[in-house]
């Protein structure tokens, strides 16, 4: 489907389909050539998998025009629901957003006790914050129920043909448990992610979206993850960024690996990953350490239910979860130093004898922190 002069770097692109309303993240290469600049379409317009009709394009009222102009002629982007960039117009008129500063690193916490229990009443003296070892001063703290972006990425690969159907009540189930003003995406995929359903926080277009089933193929897993969080990144109105990922078995078929999706996802405005690894003779121990780190490395947690019936109740424990955090922010100074950084938060209240901080173990430094 790509041409042989295509790079290897990885951009996403929303690709609609020749069969109407249908909507792809496909993974478009950057192009060395000089016809990148010319106008019209690309030539992968078309729907690669022949995939039954995807769900309308989403209202105007959910697609936000870039705030400064494309660099790119318009007639070389889809029409309908464009995928915005990240600008820096959106300033502090928000209600939970931080005072914008170059350097100021933010962190979305996650506490709990000895016996694995949420606590939630630790003020901003609870909390210690390190950067490769070195203590940073706490400049902003939060403890408040903020509304989110998700990303629902579920696997519809052939082995979850059976599943789906308590995987969705599941989903919608977190849905209806969540802030009522969280902007939400559905991506359904095997080889290709399909984006479903654009930010919205109409559950009735989020469940048309879940159902947007075709369970074949086999599973990019780590495309899926890497575009998703992309697409989160491009979401300017949210600060606080989630992904849900569920899945039965093991990446495939990703050009992307698990260390590029690891490195992807700590990136400065990388997600809070969560993860549903359903145990069946698919899911490998590789295929769970992958999961795993996906979660562990950005604050998130992986789950391994032993029946479908227990789904339900981790996407209720996960809606939890997100509405339970703490949100800190430091400033590192100009000092930062290349590679990655490694972070640390700590937490103590006096009616614990240890408390465990979930966040992102890192970030990689080269752009705007916020």
């Amino acid at each position: 489907m790509f041409s042989s002069y295509l790079l290897r770097s990885v951009k996403l692109a929303v690709l609609a389909a020749v069969a109407g309303s249908s909507w792809v993240i496909g993974f478009a290469q950057s192009v060395s050539s000089p016809q990148d600049s010319a106008p019209g379409p690309p030539a992968a317009y078309d729907n690669p998998l022949a995939l039954p009709p995807r769900t309308s394009p989403p209202p105007p009222s959910v697609q936000q025009p870039s705030a400064e102009p494309a660099e790119q002629p318009q007639s070389q982007q889809p029409s309908g629901n464009s995928i915005t960039p990240i600008t820096g117009g959106a300033e502090d008129q928000g209600r939970f957003v931080f005072k914008k500063q170059v350097q100021e690193v933010a962190l979305h916490a996650t506490v709990v006790d000895e016996m694995g229990r949420l606590v939630t009443g630790l003020d901003r003296s609870a909390f210690s914050v390190y950067q490769n070892g070195q203590p940073e001063s706490i400049t902003s703290f939060r403890r408040e129920d903020v509304p989110v972006a998700i990303g629902i990425v579920i696997d519809n690969s052939g082995s979850m043909r059976d599943k789906r159907g308590k995987v969705n009540q599941a989903v919608l189930n977190l849905i209806r448990a969540s802030n009522p003003q969280d902007e939400v995406f559905v991506v359904n995929f095997s080889q290709t992610p399909y984006l479903d359903q654009d930010f919205t926080s109409d559950v009735n277009l989020l469940q048309t979206a879940l159902h947007q089933t075709s369970s074949r193929g086999s599973t990019a897993l780590y495309d899926a993850v890497v575009a998703s969080n992309v697409h989160l990144r491009n979401n300017p109105r949210l600060d606080k960024k989630v992904l849900l990922v569920i899945t039965d078995g093991q990446d495939n078929m990703s050009r992307e690996t698990l260390q590029d999706a690891m490195r992807k996802l700590q990136s400065n405005k990388g997600a809070t990953l969560y993860a549903i690894g359903l145990a069946d003779e698919g899911m490998t121990r590789s295929a769970r350490e992958a999961l795993q780190n996906l979660a562990a490395s950005t604050g998130g947690v992986a789950y391994f239910p032993q029946s479908l019936d227990e789904v339900d109740a981790i996407t209720r424990t996960v809606a939890h979860d997100i509405r339970s955090q703490y949100t800190l922010a430091y400033n590192p100074g100009p000092a930062i130093g290349n590679g990655y950084q490694r972070i640390r938060v700590e937490a103590k209240g006096q009616a614990h004898t240890h408390l465990t901080v979930r966040t992102r173990s890192g970030y990689y430094p080269g752009e705007k922190l916020r």
